[in-house]
């Protein structure tokens, strides 16, 4: 059973940074693709980030490329993202996903089933 948690979340100024955390075990930190979405008020949910099964390959969205970095930490076995110079529209609830295994991992909803409960990012002065 694929189970993930994220933490991290909170209320931040605008330029500033969050480090949100996907825990899970092990065993699907190695096997799966993880991935990083969000849904901000009225909108859709979107996929931001993802993190492949293999040779650690990564892709971003438009909107968050060159401010947010995933990583793997197979140490706390987790699945982190760096988040840095925020604003108002990077408000919302983050969720992380994990999908089958992948070489070049996809940020499409359709591909992730199995879903955390999502944390609040607030980004607000």
């Amino acid at each position: 059973q694929v189970q993930l948690v994220e933490s991290g979340g909170g209320l931040v100024q605008p330029g500033g940074s969050l480090r949100l955390s996907c825990a899970t075990s092990g065993e699907t930190l190695s096997l799966y693709t993880i991935g990083w979405f969000r849904q901000a008020p009225g909108k859709e949910r979107e996929g931001i980030a993802c993190i492949a099964t293999f040779a650690e390959n990564t892709a971003y969205s438009d909107s968050v490329e060159g401010r947010f970095v995933i990583s793997r930490d197979y140490a706390k076995s987790t699945v982190d993202l760096q988040m840095d110079n925020l604003n108002s529209e990077d408000t919302g609830i983050y969720y992380c996903a994990a999908g089958g295994p992948t070489l070049y991992c996809p940020i499409v909803e359709s591909q992730y089933n199995h879903w955390g409960q999502g944390t609040q990012v607030t980004v607000s002065s």
